[in-house]
């Protein structure tokens, strides 16, 4: 399925989006350029599970929102995964920039549901952990650039507070807070309704920052890759999978990577829906746990 063809095109479209005028505006006015809106749609990713923009396990190198070079963006999202054992809620908001610049800040509550009690935590005990991120775009342009094999380029830094510092260091957490770094490389083919992107991550954290941050086996700073492939079914739904490498700090607590096969849907540029089906590996000596994620993101 072909979308466009060629970056004078692209950037012809994009300058129409942008354009409007007045209904009682004259013919020598300039034209009013609206506030954000010019991208198109899905190419701003969804909300991932810390909060920046990408899939739903790890972020892109695309800016959140849907805010061109002149404009701004602006996402608000809800997200849920349910395991056997485990539950996890992340809501946040997501501010983009120019194009340029991502802000982020999400709020993380891990439900150790009856997996708790056999923890000695108690039972529906949580773990909850808040999460600043920011991003920028240095190299690139993920829509307008067709005619170069050049990626997209973003660097970002996410940092993380765990409010259970007392519990994550007794079960060997060096820390409960903790800051990981990453580059992320996005490249989409829209002739071919192809997105592509590669994350390099470096990081500390234990499940994500949930059980604090380095431990007995390492308290080092770990390269970790991580990956998505999304395909375009239409200009709506957009369907793909994640990998993404976590380190194995803890010695009571074996950790695996993650994956995830995924479905989105953005029926306009206001609302989008995801859902996939993920597998965490081993959590908090609870084997092999894979559910449901389910994510609502709202905003322009």
């Amino acid at each position: 399925m072909r979308l466009i063809h060629s970056r004078t095109r692209l950037a012809g479209l994009t300058a129409a989006a942008l354009v409007s005028f007045s209904s009682c505006a004259y013919a020598d006015d300039p034209p009013v350029v609206p506030l954000t809106g010019g991208k198109l749609l899905l190419t701003g990713g969804v909300s991932e599970v810390e909060g920046a923009a990408g899939g739903g396990l790890t972020p892109w190198a695309v800016i959140g929102g849907y805010g061109t070079a002149s404009q701004l963006g602006a996402n608000a999202h809800g997200t849920y995964i349910r395991t056997q054992d485990y539950a996890l809620g992340t809501w946040g908001l997501t501010v983009g920039v120019a194009n340029r610049v991502e802000l982020s800040l999400a709020r993380q509550s891990f439900d150790t549901r009856d997996a708790g009690a056999q923890l000695g935590l108690g039972e529906n005990f949580k773990f909850n952990q808040n999460i600043f991120g920011v991003k920028v775009r240095v190299l690139g342009d993920a829509v307008l650039d067709q005619d170069t094999w050049i990626p997209q380029i973003a660097a970002g830094v996410q940092f993380k507070h765990n409010e259970q510092g007392n519990i994550v260091k007794a079960i060997g957490a060096t820390s409960n807070s903790g800051t990981d770094f990453y580059l992320s490389a996005t490249k989409l083919l829209l002739a071919q309704s192809l997105l592509l992107n590669g994350t390099l991550r470096f990081t500390k954290a234990n499940q994500f920052g949930l059980l604090g941050f380095g431990g007995d086996k390492s308290n080092a700073y770990h390269p970790e890759f991580e990956s998505s492939v999304a395909y375009l079914l239409s200009k709506n739904v957009a369907i793909g999978g994640e990998y993404r490498m976590k380190p194995n700090n803890l010695s009571f607590a074996r950790e695996q990577d993650a994956y995830d096969a995924f479905i989105a849907w953005a029926p306009n540029k206001h609302v989008s829906l995801t859902a996939a089906y993920v597998a965490l590996g081993d959590i908090a000596t609870m084997n092999n746990q894979r559910g449901l994620y389910v994510s609502l993101q709202a905003g322009f």
